[in-house]
């Protein structure tokens, strides 16, 4: 049954995929070169677990001739609950077994309090209504709910200095979300690294990424900028973001010190908010 005939899910979205990419007689692979995708990005999509994004299902419908099916139909876009360009990394994250955060200028959504997340959706431009905000609010705390089991998934958190030092939402604000922060590191639920201002030049400094590690899928990178994101899973552009995170954690505080670090700025915030 055609999608147009059927509420889209991500099952019958893949069926869909695979009926149209078979009545045209190309394989995954050939659907993946002449998409500008992975053969192995066609078969997730395939089997439903993973979405293509906006500019991938123009693509494969550009291929396939379908008329514009794939981009009209794509799985969850209404009602989302986090930005559409962050969709399939959000979806992604909740599987991971090992993630590792990069915050360039702000505090990673799952280390987010709620007065420090309503400050950052509220700058947002151009401007949510208060009801969409609300909602996006109330997602990106829930992603906070990754941190609930202490062991799965393991965390790791890179911090640039700016990111202690800009004041979101004034110096109260500051002081609870750092003050959270190092809480959440000194119970060892996740491993905290800053890269003071000292640093200079870093391999990271260009953007934010986020690493991904799972138990049945190969890792993958997302790399976010200004209302734009995009997961990499070509491996030798998921290998160089790898290396780049490792190259920026080796110029970076140890656990310890970082932790020093993010209590001594909470407490100058503190004093600032007497």
């Amino acid at each position: 049954m055609a999608i147009e005939d059927n509420p889209v899910t991500r099952a019958s979205y893949g069926k869909e995929l695979r009926s149209r990419r078979e009545a045209a007689g190309l394989t995954q692979e050939a659907l993946a070169r002449r998409a500008i995708l992975t053969s192995t990005h066609i078969a997730h999509m395939e089997k439903g677990r993973r979405r293509p994004s906006l500019d991938d299902a123009k693509r494969l419908d550009d291929v396939l001739q379908t008329g514009g099916i794939f981009a009209r139909f794509l799985p969850a876009l209404d009602g989302r609950k986090v930005a559409e360009h962050f969709e399939e990394a959000a979806e992604l994250e909740q599987k991971a077994t090992v993630l590792r955060f990069y915050g360039p200028k702000l505090i990673p959504g799952v280390l987010q309090i709620e007065p420090y997340a309503h400050e950052v959706l509220s700058s947002d431009f151009p401007p949510q209504s208060e009801e969409r905000r609300d909602e996006l609010l109330a997602a990106r705390l829930e992603r906070a709910r990754l941190l609930d089991n202490f062991d799965s998934p393991v965390v790791w958190v890179l911090l640039d200095e700016a990111v202690l030092r800009r004041p979101i939402g004034g110096p109260s604000v500051m002081a609870r979300q750092l003050r959270h922060v190092v809480e959440v590191g000194e119970s060892r639920r996740i491993r905290l690294h800053v890269l003071p201002f000292a640093t200079g030049h870093h391999a990271l400094l260009e953007g934010m990424v986020t690493l991904m590690w799972f138990k049945d899928l190969p890792p993958v990178a997302y790399a976010e900028g200004l209302k734009s994101g995009r997961v990499w899973e070509i491996p030798s552009v998921v290998r160089e973001c790898q290396v780049a995170y490792d190259h920026a954690l080796g110029d970076a505080l140890s656990h310890r010190q970082s932790l020093a670090l993010i209590r001594s700025v909470a407490e100058e915030y503190e004093h600032e908010a007497q």
